[in-house]
């Protein structure tokens, strides 16, 4: 049985004031040499957004957010996993798991947790609801940092089942996207307790036999393959190889782990070419927080390390329902993710959205995770 203990943020101030600090003293680069992102996040555009953090954004506002839902520490194998656990009033909830991914956080989830586990109050069907359980990854946000290797994402998922488990929930649903979907696909491989899952990034690859006749949407999945491995995959690359390098930059420059997850905000949400039509500054700049306040850059890079290159996802057999959301970094197709989910009783394709679909289209996610689970 894991430790359960509740848990406050509790920011210090001179850790706030030293942040302020750090972001006056930035040293930038020169301007871009071109004029939209392609080299990356515009200097214009990181100033504003610098200087907003600085003296615009509320530096409370994560704290305040955050302590506004039941809070705890599960201590598994030495590690305190940071988590939010809201219980539903309905008598009829059924237990689900949401697990974040890179760059994101729990704050992700913090729009969706209110309707899905009270859906009444707010306008929706009480037979919906649910008891919601969203766990930070271990080396992200308040969970504690591996000081060891091993919390790959089979360690993950079994470590989620563990907590479900101690919460009193040995049956239960999981949802998940990026990172989030590779956990959650394990929890269903490891866990007979987990009766659905749910998930909201579909990047199964066609077999060679699927190579011959693709569909219109197919044949966009592979273009959109090739800009990622040509032109937006350096990150991960980076990240699976050296995140110790990488960590001592972005830890100590606020603005360089400003930009680092700025830039993907830009490139995988649905914002016609600006992230703030997508999220907020303030959105944002809470994810952000995220890792700032716990210099997590490094410790959160591990997890590419860690599993990037090494798992993949075998055969799942539980029923398995997927939502598509139109910017994702790549979309597949439901006869590609057939060949690894065999057992999809759910499959749709969102008008709007992207990567980040619970943060940028929290009435769609909404929506979606009812619309699966609700005949299981």
């Amino acid at each position: 049985m894991l430790e359960i203990k509740p848990f406050v943020v509790d920011i210090p101030q001179q850790q706030l004031d030293e942040l302020r600090l750090r972001l006056s003293l930035t040293r930038y680069p020169e301007r871009e040499t071109v004029a939209d992102w392609s080299q990356g996040v515009p200097l214009d555009y990181l100033r504003e957004l610098a200087d907003y953090w600085q003296d615009g954004y509320d530096l409370r506002r994560l704290e305040t957010r955050l302590n506004a839902l039941p809070q705890y520490l599960a201590t598994c194998d030495d590690l305190d996993i940071h988590f939010i656990h809201v219980r539903s009033p309905s008598p009829h909830a059924r237990p689900l798991v949401l697990t974040h991914g890179w760059p994101g956080s729990v704050v992700e989830f913090l729009k969706v947790i209110g309707p899905l586990s009270d859906p009444a109050a707010h306008g929706g069907d009480p037979a919906d609801a649910f008891h919601v359980v969203c766990p930070s990854l271990p080396g992200y946000g308040f969970s504690d940092k591996p000081a060891a290797t091993g919390w790959d994402v089979v360690k993950i998922a079994s470590t989620w089942s563990r907590l479900m488990a101690a919460l009193g929930y040995p049956r239960y649903f999981a949802q998940g996207g990026d990172w989030g979907c590779a956990v959650t696909s394990s929890i269903a491989q490891q866990d007979p307790g987990c009766l659905g899952i749910h998930l909201n990034m579909a990047t199964v690859r066609p077999n060679q036999d699927q190579l011959g006749e693709l569909t219109t949407t197919e044949q966009q999945a592979m273009v959109d393959m090739k800009y990622y491995q040509d032109w937006d995959s350096g990150y991960a690359k980076l990240q699976a190889t050296r995140p110790q390098t990488l960590g001592y930059g972005l830890v100590d420059s606020p603005v360089g782990q400003l930009a680092w997850i700025v830039e993907k905000f830009w490139a995988w949400t649905d914002c016609n070419g600006h992230p703030e039509n997508a999220l907020t500054k303030e959105e944002m700049l809470d994810n952000v927080m995220m890792y700032w306040l716990n210099a997590a850059a490094a410790s959160s890079a591990r997890l590419y390390w860690q599993s990037f290159a090494s798992f993949i996802v075998g055969e799942v057999d539980t029923p398995t329902g997927f939502t598509v959301f139109p910017k994702e970094i790549f979309r597949s197709s439901r006869r590609w993710c057939a060949n690894t989910y065999k057992n999809i009783h759910y499959w749709n394709e969102a008008e709007k959205g992207g990567h980040f679909a619970a943060f940028e289209q929290p009435e769609i996610f909404v929506a979606e995770v009812r619309d699966c689970f609700r005949s299981l």
